[in-house]
C-alpha cells in the first residue's frame, strides 16, 4: 500500500471510528475531529464549554497534533488546567489542500501514539 493509500485508510478508519463513537454515525468532518483530541487533550470532558473555550479547543488540539512537528512545544497547565504550548517554528505557507493533508497526517500519527488504530 503506497504512502497516500495507507494515510487515507488510517484516516477513514479514525473517521469512522469517532463518528460512530461521538456523533451517532454522522460523519464527522477535520474540525470535528481536531475539536475531540482538544477535549481529550483538555480532560475535562462533563463540561459544556463557550464559544470562545471551544475555539481554545480546537487551539490546544492543533498545538498537540503539530508538536511531533516541531512546530510547538508543551510548556505548562494553568490553574484552571489548560495546557499552553509555546510556538517554536512558523508553519510554511501551505495551500488549503496542503493544510488539510498535514492536519490528517497529524492526526494519524496522534491515534497511532495513542495506540488507538494501527
Amino acid at each position: 500500500m503506497s504512502r497516500d493509500e495507507l494515510l487515507k485508510h488510517r484516516w477513514n478508519t479514525i473517521v469512522t471510528l469517532l463518528s460512530n463513537r461521538f456523533a451517532d454515525g454522522e460523519t464527522l468532518d477535520l474540525d470535528g475531529i481536531i475539536y475531540i483530541i482538544g477535549l481529550q487533550e483538555l480532560g475535562q470532558l462533563h463540561r459544556k464549554f463557550k464559544k470562545d473555550e471551544k475555539i481554545n479547543l480546537m487551539h490546544i488540539a492543533i498545538c498537540r497534533l503539530l508538536e511531533p512537528f516541531g512546530y510547538y512545544e508543551f510548556e505548562y497547565f494553568d490553574d484552571d488546567g489548560w495546557p499552553h504550548y509555546k510556538n517554536l517554528e512558523q508553519l510554511p505557507p501551505l495551500k488549503a489542500g496542503e493544510q488539510t493533508v498535514l492536519m490528517k497526517e497529524a492526526i494519524v500519527l496522534y491515534f497511532l501514539e495513542k495506540q488507538v488504530i494501527d
